[in-house]
């Protein structure tokens, strides 16, 4: 009993750490242990501090981890972190002393599945959603036929081939290519500063602004197409004051920035065929407007020309304004000698019989009374007020044609002005002009040959030059110059 008394206290035996050891020991521990690790949680608690690091919570329904993103890190994430979002974080286990506390250190971080991914693109897309962003009053008409098309996408795929070769097959335009990575990290920034680039050149600068830009990219998955549905690139594309077509994917993908940009095409060759029409389509339309143009005129013309002979029948001629004012002269001059006649004998019988009852002076001015009323009865029926009505009339009809012939002459004008305009418009659209440039036309056995399989197939060839027409085969001709238009035969005058 007194040896226990007399032995030591066995807790004195244990070592002593001071308490940064201690922390060292159990830091050196648990980095030890789980040197590399996977952990699969819910974010929570995200705070971004002006050092550029990012501090986060992994959760479960039972307990919380403590994590880091270190500021070189957090740039190349491809995935940003969001409250609530359920994930997979890739890092290294370590302690933080000056807290007694262990996190860990995040070097990737990436959505927990397809689900997760799709929560985290359905949040963002009623976020900016409720901003107005994808609203349809926002979007711009796209131009009808654009000078210059620039398109975002990779400079070494096949998206940028095909874009170029569908405009050359429709309708060829100036093309300006802003190269961007289409994937990963760097895809976002570099989308949004093409797209804010191309709306800051200037119109008509030495590198001029496009009318239209197409951002394009193949298809992927949703992690490869994930860079356009980053929000800066979703505004962007909405801030764009230049029309925007996108064209990400194949017809099943879609991403925000679809439903941002002015129109959306199912893959960048559709894209292509949004952004012009087609070049044959406008000129066979041009022809027949011209067609119509022409058959218009015609026809206005012939109408104009039967309404101006109608009135021309509808007016008198002059000879028969005369006939019934001549007619009724004839008759008062064949009754006037004979009316003077019984007038006089009448009055010399009443003078005869009154003779001795009045005086001369009540005789004279009757008779004078009987002179005035005969002047003035022939001055009425004076022809020199008939013909002066008849100029007069005369005189209106000129003026009224003169007017006439002076307005069909100055729509006529107008009409050949617009003809004249069409035909140069057809001839610079036409192969005619693109022969001057250096181009030919080939032609076998008296049809178009477009391949080298066909030209190798034909007996004879002929090729259209600028200046004529070579033979080359069997049946070859010396050269010989190309066509004129007919001029029509003579004795046919112009429709002008």
């Amino acid at each position: 009993m007194s040896d226990l008394i007399d032995d030591p206290d066995p807790g004195e035996n244990a070592p002593e750490f001071s308490v940064s050891d201690l922390s060292g020991a159990i830091k050196r521990v648990i980095e030890g242990e789980f040197s590399h690790v996977r952990v699969r949680g819910e974010l929570g608690r995200i705070s971004r501090p002006r050092s550029g690091h990012i501090y986060l919570d992994l959760k479960d329904d039972r307990a919380v981890l403590s994590g880091v993103i270190w500021k070189g890190v957090a740039a190349r994430l491809s995935v940003e972190p969001e409250e609530g979002m359920e994930v997979v974080a890739t890092g290294r286990l370590t302690t933080f002393p000056g807290q007694s506390r262990y996190q860990i250190v995040i070097e990737d971080i990436k959505p927990a599945g397809m689900g997760a991914l799709m929560a985290m693109l359905e949040k963002r897309k009623a976020a900016l959603a409720a901003e107005g962003l994808f609203a349809a009053e926002r979007k711009q008409p796209l131009p009808y036929l654009p000078e210059i098309i620039g398109v975002v996408t990779s400079p070494s795929g096949a998206v940028i081939r095909d874009i170029l070769h569908r405009l050359r097959e429709r309708f060829p335009r100036k093309v300006l290519i802003w190269p961007v990575a289409v994937q990963g990290e760097r895809c976002a920034p570099e989308v949004v500063n093409a797209i804010r680039g191309f709306n800051a050149l200037t119109p008509g600068g030495a590198l001029p602004r496009p009318d239209l830009i197409i951002v394009a990219r193949g298809g992927g998955s949703v992690e490869d197409l994930w860079g356009f549905n980053d929000e800066a690139v979703v505004r962007a594309a909405a801030e764009s004051g230049i029309p925007l077509i996108s064209a990400v994917g194949h017809e099943t993908d879609t991403t925000l920035i679809d439903y941002a940009s002015d129109k959306r095409a199912p893959t960048p060759t559709a894209a292509a065929e949004l952004a012009v029409p087609v070049r044959l389509d406008l000129l066979a339309w041009l022809d027949g407007q011209a067609a119509r143009l022409s058959h218009a005129q015609s026809q206005s013309i012939g109408l104009r020309g039967q309404r101006l002979r109608d009135l021309a029948r509808a007016l008198p001629r002059p000879e028969t304004l005369l006939e019934a004012p001549r007619q009724r002269f004839d008759t008062w001059s064949d009754r006037l000698p004979a009316a003077l006649t019984r007038s006089v004998q009448v009055r010399r019988v009443a003078l005869s019989d009154a003779a001795g009852a009045l005086r001369p002076s009540l005789l004279r001015r009757a008779v004078e009374g009987d002179r005035r009323r005969l002047a003035n009865t022939a001055a009425r029926l004076n022809i020199h007020a008939l013909t002066r009505d008849i100029d007069h009339k005369r005189r209106e009809l000129d003026r009224m044609t003169a007017r006439f012939s002076d307005a069909a002459g100055r729509q006529t004008k107008g009409w050949r002005e617009r003809i004249d305009a069409l035909d140069r418009l057809r001839e610079t659209l036409g192969y005619k002009a693109t022969l001057q440039r250096g181009y030919a036309v080939v032609r076998g056995d008296g049809a178009l040959v477009t391949t080298r399989d066909a030209a190798a197939a034909a007996k004879a060839l002929e090729i259209e030059f600028a200046d004529g027409v070579l033979g080359v085969g069997e049946t070859a001709t010396a050269p010989r110059k190309a066509p004129k238009p007919k001029e029509p035969p003579k004795g046919q005058g112009s429709l002008f």
